[in-house]
């Protein structure tokens, strides 16, 4: 997968993208990710990106002649088959979150970020080129250099083969729904505070439930939205119906079951000699 910045600080980028998981997802041939000069498409002498707005106001505002130019060379003209995708970082722009980062590691298409600056981009641009504005949240940053680093790196570590461990992903916050349930490392205890117990059971089916008990508290306490929508979308199974207990016939007759008969009523020891006398009479 190609990641594309169109910035006016290229090397803003160096750091970042030649450490830890970036670097080593560039050298296994998972990604590249590449810095691009806007003023490189700029046709003045002063390499002139931004221009006062129409209508006044403060800040400047980025032309749309060498944003249309750099765009078309590294995306593909509108409707170009094959054309990358191309987002623009704005304040305006859809909150960027796990699931869409998610789904573009899935989809694997190449990708150009411009990052947004002064006042942001001629609108006529947005129009024609931007496929979609991303925002990090509700803030305002000087420049989109930082919005564009962490979609970059939030795609890249999701590339199969990016993560030392194929499962490293999978419980990270947002990846359930869900905040991260804490962890612990060595020593088992550290100023006084202990590790939980069920951490240190071998147990895994109850380590399993822990940790989705204590994620479930810390959304709950943090990020109730999250928690409620989380509900919404994995609903308690319905409770198991109690079987109505059969009415049991009166007297200790079982149904389907044929009662005894009673037992002979016991004779005394008197009755039987005198019947024994008649007899022999």
């Amino acid at each position: 997968m190609k990641i594309t910045i169109l910035t006016l600080f290229p090397h803003w980028f160096d750091g970042p993208c030649r450490e830890s998981i970036l670097l080593r997802a560039q050298e296994a041939g998972l990604a590249r990710i590449e810095t691009r000069q806007l003023r490189d498409w700029t046709t003045d002498k002063h390499n002139t990106a931004d221009d006062a707005p129409y209508g006044g106001g403060g800040g400047m505002v980025l032309k749309p002649e060498p944003v249309a130019a750099a765009l078309d060379e590294l995306a593909g003209a509108p409707g170009t088959p094959g054309r990358a995708r191309v987002v623009f970082t704005s304040p305006r722009g859809a909150v960027w979150t796990h699931a869409r980062a998610r789904a573009w590691a899935d989809e694997r298409r190449d990708l150009v970020i411009l990052c947004g600056h002064y006042e942001g981009l001629d609108e006529r641009l947005i129009e024609t080129r931007v496929d979609e504005e991303v925002s990090l949240g509700d803030f305002v940053l000087t420049g989109g250099e930082i919005a564009a680093m962490a979609i970059a790196d939030s795609i890249v570590r999701l590339l199969p083969g990016a993560l030392g461990d194929p499962h490293g992903a999978t419980n990270d916050s947002f990846a359930t729904g869900l905040l991260e349930a804490p962890h612990y490392t060595r020593p088992e205890i550290f100023e006084g505070r202990r590790v939980p117990a069920v951490l240190l059971s071998g147990n895994h089916a109850e380590i399993a439930r822990w940790r989705h008990e204590r994620a479930l508290e810390i959304t709950k306490e943090r990020r109730p939205e999250l928690h409620a929508r989380w509900l919404a979308e994995n609903p308690p199974p319905p409770p198991k119906k109690k079987r109505p207990r059969k009415a049991r016939r009166s007297g200790a007759e079982k149904p389907g079951t044929e009662q005894e008969s009673a037992p002979a009523p016991r004779q005394d020891r008197q009755d039987v000699l005198e019947q024994n006398d008649e007899v022999d009479q």
